[in-house]
């Protein structure tokens, strides 16, 4: 599109590779990175979150990370906004903005301009949700989002992403109108953007199952547990206090479960997840896909991802 502005997209699964990737391409490109990630949006949150340290940014300007306390909530309406004057003002300095994450919903969300109103928000009513979903579970939720948007809860029941469920039933009670009809009004506003899309991910599930497992075991080692009870015993926000990382070792400070257990657990969490993200990025038929378990070095995934972006 004419006069639109070009960006690099790096998604897929947890411990694929999307920050070792992105930093040596935006070091060759001239770039600058915008994280697509909705807790490394946290402040305090680094381990759990695999956030970037500074020597893993390795001088690469990095955006949209850290900047809120995590007694916040966020949006994906306010991601929007935030990360779209990130790109306006990479682009404006005339480096090449990178969007750089595996939260699925914030990718296609800024790339394809879809907008979800803030105007009205009823967080009693979402409190009274999550109640029901606490004591009914996920699939009652469901059944009450799919009553006015059954497009909706078709789509979400995959994810079983309770917030997003939620979200969807509040927005109709508060706006009249569905997320279904929202996103199909939002459709109708061209992109700003011209994206190269590149993703990671392992032809062969179990070596990135491997993978995954190695990071948790590395997250132990760089202090998980001293953050984790840091951050649960904070008055912090629903979602942060839920985040894959923390959650899953609450039974261990409780004395109710081994540490051993809980870490299986956490494992088995952040595979289910990594599960989720592939389904949700296999969606999208523009994303050049990189099967990093069918090169033999890191060298050769650059080298391709290269290519992908000078032929973008």
């Amino acid at each position: 599109m004419e006069n639109s502005i070009k960006v690099v997209s790096i998604v897929g699964p947890t411990a694929s590779g999307k920050t070792k990737l992105s930093v040596e391409l935006a070091k060759h490109f001239n770039g600058e990175i915008v994280s697509a990630d909705s807790m490394q949006i946290y402040s305090g949150m680094q381990i759990a979150t695999a956030k970037p340290t500074k020597a893993e940014m390795d001088g690469v300007p990095h955006h949209m990370m850290g900047f809120l306390p995590p007694d916040k909530t966020y949006s994906v309406a306010s991601y929007v906004n935030d990360a779209s004057k990130c790109i306006a003002d990479i682009h404006s300095r005339g480096m090449l903005p990178f969007i750089v994450g595996g939260t699925g919903l914030y990718v296609d969300s800024l790339l394809n301009n879809i907008s979800f109103s803030d105007d009205k928000r009823d967080e009693e009513y979402c409190s009274r949700l999550r109640k029901i979903g606490e004591e009914d579970g996920t699939d009652r939720l469901l059944d009450m989002l799919s009553e006015f948007d059954p497009e909706s809860a078709q789509r979400l029941r995959g994810g079983r992403n309770i917030k997003r469920i939620i979200r969807a039933i509040e927005f109709y009670k508060t706006t009249g109108k569905t997320i279904t009809e929202q996103i199909k009004e939002s459709h109708n506003i061209p992109s700003p953007y011209s994206a190269v899309k590149l993703g990671l991910n392992c032809r062969d599930r179990q070596v990135l199952y491997d993978r995954i497992n190695r990071r948790v075991d590395i997250m132990l080692d760089e202090g998980l547990l001293e953050e984790a009870q840091r951050v649960i015993n904070s008055e912090l926000s629903y979602t942060s206090v839920k985040a894959i990382g923390y959650k899953e070792l609450i039974p261990y400070f409780k004395g109710s479960k081994s540490l051993n257990d809980c870490v299986e657990k956490l494992k088995m969490e952040t595979r289910r997840y990594a599960k989720r993200q592939i389904t949700w990025f296999k969606r999208d038929t523009e994303i050049n896909w990189i099967y990093i378990d069918e090169y033999n070095s890191f060298e050769e995934i650059y080298s391709y991802a290269k290519a992908v972006i000078e032929r973008g």
